[in-house]
């Protein structure tokens, strides 16, 4: 699978997961324990874009913990007792599954744009 979503795109994303995962008790209509759960995500995954941003963690340990913070989102309706919120349940299932399409599509490692091993091995006329 290509991994095409580089740094930029990703801070710029995860940004707009922040805002969503903030405003969506209100938007959506939840309280308790659910907007509380939800209001921690998005401090933690807004927290995680300053300092990827900022170069103190690594692209390769923001993906690693952005995994586990999705995985979370996905099961935690189940974990925290309100997967009988409707509404609150379909919200953090679904944008779990989008953190980890996210997650799956974006380049940790910088190896976006890198020259591949055919293309580098190519003469500067481009073929034979």
């Amino acid at each position: 699978m290509t991994r095409s979503i580089g740094f930029v795109s990703h801070a710029i994303l995860d940004y707009a997961f922040a805002i969503i995962l903030a405003i969506a008790p209100t938007v959506v209509g939840f309280a308790g324990r659910q907007a509380r759960w939800c209001y921690l995500f998005a401090a933690i995954i807004f927290v995680l874009a300053v300092l990827t941003q900022t170069k103190i963690l690594r692209l390769a340990l923001h993906g690693m913990v952005e995994l586990i913070l999705a995985c979370l989102l996905v099961v935690l309706p189940w974990v925290a007792g309100f997967e009988r919120g409707v509404l609150s349940r379909n919200f953090y299932v679904a944008i779990g599954l989008l953190l980890i399409l996210l997650w799956a599509l974006t380049d940790f490692r910088g190896r976006r744009g890198a020259p591949s091993a055919d293309r580098a091995t190519l003469p500067k006329g481009g073929g034979p």
